[in-house]
């Protein structure tokens, strides 16, 4: 190829270029085209607040649950901890942490008590001891009270559940702390129906101790077996049955049967039972175990009662066998 050929490609390569950069220059001349300030499609707000149209806002905290719990159910709070908590706590006194630290006393002792138990920085942070408001709050949502924790639940909405919880935390004292002043739990915290009950189906009216039939009529064919099945469930939590067993957060109920109130020297009975005189008679243990609030005003035993008069002649009639004398059948 000689010199004048080469000239011509060159010059072909050169007229292009210029062409292709005129041509540009021209079209923004024509179009005017503008970047957008945002972008057309807004995935999330960038501020943390609800999107446009979401709707009111949650509610900032949780319902309190003060008014609910001299009523809570407390075996229901254990088997909600056990199948909600059990994984990573122990409940026993002495009890090993595991990933979480031992549960034992924890109502009324400070964050981060356990000794031993390496605690997130979000728990250390928070001062003051773990009150009722504090372990609904908790158990509401362990992320929104303590930013930064390491538990991995993310909470419990049910008020009434929440506070048969605590309860159960609460019972796991040698000496719980008082319970808060009654109130008015929130109107939108409906307790939960008894299991078995259908909703809406309204609950059987309680009897008021001084409406008590008696109850020597149905002790005669009362089922022990039963009643023993009875106070494992309801009562095994908090007392022994046993001869010689140890007391508890309630004293061990063996003989108890004819026995004064308050009969158990090494136990701190509560003042409403210390000013209790004579014997836990049937028709005594009758009306406690019907509504223990009412027959011992400022009681500290929690359990609400046992509205059926065949539980609680079942419930009696075993606690009649805890003894090498049973008392007299009435």
């Amino acid at each position: 190829m000689n010199l004048l050929e080469l000239n011509k490609v060159f010059a072909a390569v050169l007229t292009a270029g210029i062409t292709f950069m005129v041509a540009g220059q021209v079209g923004k001349i024509l179009v005017h085209g503008e970047k957008p300030h945002e972008s057309a499609i807004l995935i999330g707000d960038p501020s943390g607040g609800a999107p446009a149209g979401s709707g009111p806002a949650a509610p900032a905290g949780p319902e309190p649950i003060s008014g609910l719990l001299a009523s809570a159910d407390v075996e229901a709070g254990q088997q909600i901890a056990a199948r909600n908590c059990g994984a990573c706590h122990s409940f026993n006194q002495g009890g090993k942490a595991g990933i979480g630290p031992n549960l034992y006393g924890i109502v009324g002792a400070p964050h981060g008590h356990a000794e031993g138990f390496n605690y997130s920085a979000a728990i250390k942070g928070k001062a003051g001891p773990w009150n009722y408001d504090e372990l609904n709050a908790w158990l509401y949502k362990p992320a929104t009270y303590a930013p930064g924790t390491r538990m991995a639940y993310a909470g419990l909405a049910n008020t009434q559940q929440r506070a048969n919880v605590v309860a159960y935390l609460r019972s796991l004292s040698p000496n719980p702390a008082p319970l808060p002043p009654a109130g008015q739990p929130a109107a939108a915290a409906t307790p939960a129906a008894p299991m078995g009950t259908a909703p809406g189906t309204p609950a059987a009216r309680p009897v008021s101790n001084a409406e008590l039939a008696p109850i020597g009529p149905l002790l005669a064919a009362a089922n022990v077996e039963n009643g023993a099945a009875l106070a494992r469930r309801t009562c095994g939590v908090c007392h022994t049955f046993t001869e010689g067993g140890r007391n508890g957060v309630g004293p061990n109920l063996y003989d108890v049967v004819g026995k004064p109130h308050g009969h158990l020297e090494n136990f701190n009975y509560s003042a409403a039972l210390k000013a209790k005189t004579g014997p836990w008679n049937y028709e005594e243990l009758n009306a406690w175990l019907n509504k223990p609030a009412t027959y011992a005003p400022g009681t500290r035993m929690v359990l609400a009662g046992i509205p059926k008069p065949e539980d609680r002649a079942d419930i009696i009639a075993y606690l009649r066998s805890l003894s090498p004398n049973p008392q007299p059948l009435p």
